[in-house]
């Protein structure tokens, strides 16, 4: 499972996925180039990157499941839990 929050994953989508700021924050800089220059690919990719992370099918630069909402983290950052 990937350490990346999947609230932030999709408020990115929701609202710089024209421009591919979710892409960016998993880490998938070259497609996220290709949304910046073709504004989501024309608004179909950004739509079917909003279902896919909803769904929990959406995955980071190596291949991880982005699938927590959120993260219970100790005083030294060390994750406890996680809220799928």
């Amino acid at each position: 499972m990937s350490e990346k929050s999947r609230l932030v994953t999709f408020l990115l989508c929701w609202l710089f996925g024209i421009f591919g700021g979710h892409r960016f924050y998993v880490g998938k800089t070259g497609t996220g180039v290709i949304w910046l220059l073709t504004l989501g690919c024309l608004g179909i990719g950004l739509m079917v990157d909003l279902v896919m992370i909803v769904l929990g099918n959406f995955r980071d630069s190596q291949g991880k499941p982005v699938l927590a909402w959120f993260r219970t983290c100790d005083a030294e950052g060390k994750v406890i839990s996680y809220v799928v």
